[in-house]
């Protein structure tokens, strides 16, 4: 089962640097999750894709499809048991 985090983020979105530590410290611990960020200024097809209209957006998917999606900042414990949901 491949399990996917993607970072929807824009570099002039201050929140997005509130979220980067607490990616940052899952990506350490997480070795079997792919963590992919998407700059939404760049990326602006895979944003409308996923229906992203707010920053950041966090969206936690598997082979089966989205698991979960985060609007806003989220903390480390409510993304790490959309993981282990994810890895189920």
């Amino acid at each position: 089962m491949t399990v996917t985090l993607k970072d929807f983020y824009a570099d002039w979105c201050g929140p997005c640097k509130t979220q980067d530590p607490i990616l940052d410290e899952l990506e350490d611990e997480w070795e079997s999750v792919e963590f992919e960020k998407v700059n939404v200024d760049e990326e602006q097809d895979v944003a409308n894709e996923y229906q992203v209209r707010s920053l950041p957006t966090l969206i936690v998917e598997n082979d089966d499809g989205i698991v979960d999606r985060f609007v806003g900042v989220t903390q480390a414990d409510d993304l790490e048991a959309a993981l282990e949901k994810a890895s189920a």
